[in-house]
């Protein structure tokens, strides 16, 4: 990985910060997760496990710096990483099979659901959840998997679009 794309993923995380850090919590200090579209959206980019594993690691630090949870800085690690992990292999099992719209869409709801269930698991073992899992899991897991499946299948081809612009952009080597 060289420095040029872990700008990108800095870019990329610091836009999911933004958008983690102004969604306000609700529903027993529960949010939806919009800094996980964008770990999302870096897993389709680059499709390479050391990104995935390093950007799920920065963004579960990130998300646990701004969580509303109480006590949720280690299940969103624990989340982060795990779900990072997931998305990965879900892109390269159907990578090529499926349209890249597709394919972000599904990331966007099924890694969604992954990470929500991750979350309050680990969350019910260390510290105890506020209100029972189910109630959790249908009040914030599901319309935040709604919420990123939609976010994802817009914002991927956006992003991949631009990165391709600013790559065609950049000054070419001369080569002898």
């Amino acid at each position: 990985m060289n420095i040029r794309e872990m700008a990108q993923i800095s870019l990329l995380l610091a836009i999911g910060f933004v958008l983690h850090a102004i969604t306000p919590g609700y529903g027993a200090g529960m949010k939806p997760d919009l800094l996980i579209a964008m770990l999302f959206i870096i897993v389709l980019m680059k499709k390479d496990f050391k990104a995935a594993v390093l950007a799920g690691a920065v963004a579960g630090i990130i998300a646990a710096l701004t969580t509303t949870f109480p006590a949720g800085q280690v299940p969103n690690l624990i989340d982060k990483v795990t779900t990072s992990i997931f998305a990965y292999l879900l892109v390269k099992l159907v990578s090529g099979r499926l349209p890249n719209v597709i394919t972000a869409g599904l990331l966007g709801a099924l890694g969604t659901i992954v990470s929500g269930t991750v979350f309050l698991s680990s969350a019910l073992l260390l510290t105890g959840l506020p209100a029972p899992f189910g109630v959790l899991f249908v009040t914030v897991v599901l319309p935040a998997a709604v919420v990123n499946t939609v976010g994802v299948a817009v914002l991927y081809p956006i992003v991949a679009f631009s990165k391709s612009i600013i790559d065609r952009s950049r000054p070419q080597e001369i080569t002898k």
